[in-house]
């Protein structure tokens, strides 16, 4: 779907896909706001089974956008990633003494959205330990090592063991 303004955007959407929303919509958090390549990479290494069908909507939006609009694939940036609630099929279960246990087999809609760009909205990076470390200054000493509890130690090497002596245990005799 292209729009009258300066900018395009792309949108794939999977209908009644069979995972609960709640699931996909944790997944969805993690390419939002990502360029394409790096979204596939994250998709790629996630374990989770809606990882698969946010992929797949994925690769349809940056086919929709390189064979309907001309645009470059990898020059893409995720702007939205809609997880919505689809119909609950409702089932049931018998269980004991007549009664059912009911089964919601729920379903959701996957809706990305991509606009040719910078990442707009992706996390930010981490620093580094070296960008975090505060410089260390040529006058100030290294801390030593502390090690636990110096005082308890000293004190059980110092005094010895006291040893109770074990009592024999009388075999009985039985008759």
């Amino acid at each position: 779907m292209a729009t009258a303004t300066d900018t395009q955007t792309v949108r794939a959407q999977a209908k009644w896909v069979r995972t609960s929303a709640r699931k996909a919509r944790v997944v969805a958090e993690h390419i939002r706001g990502r360029s394409v390549p790096e979204a596939r990479a994250v998709l790629a290494f996630t374990p989770r089974a809606a990882a698969r069908e946010i992929e797949r909507v994925l690769a349809s939006a940056v086919a929709n956008a390189e064979a309907n609009h001309g645009l470059d694939g990898d020059a893409l940036v995720v702007a939205t990633a809609v997880v919505d609630e689809g119909p609950t099929l409702k089932r049931w279960r018998a269980r004991a003494r007549g009664r059912v246990a009911r089964i919601k087999k729920r379903t959701c809609h996957i809706t990305l959205t991509l606009t040719p760009g910078e990442v707009v909205g992706a996390p930010a990076s981490r620093p580094t330990a070296e960008e975090t470390a505060p410089e260390a200054t040529e006058t100030e000493a290294p801390k030593p090592k502390r090690t636990r509890a110096p005082k308890a130690r000293a004190k059980a090497k110092a005094a010895p063991k006291k040893s109770t002596p074990r009592k024999k245990k009388t075999e009985s005799k039985e008759s």
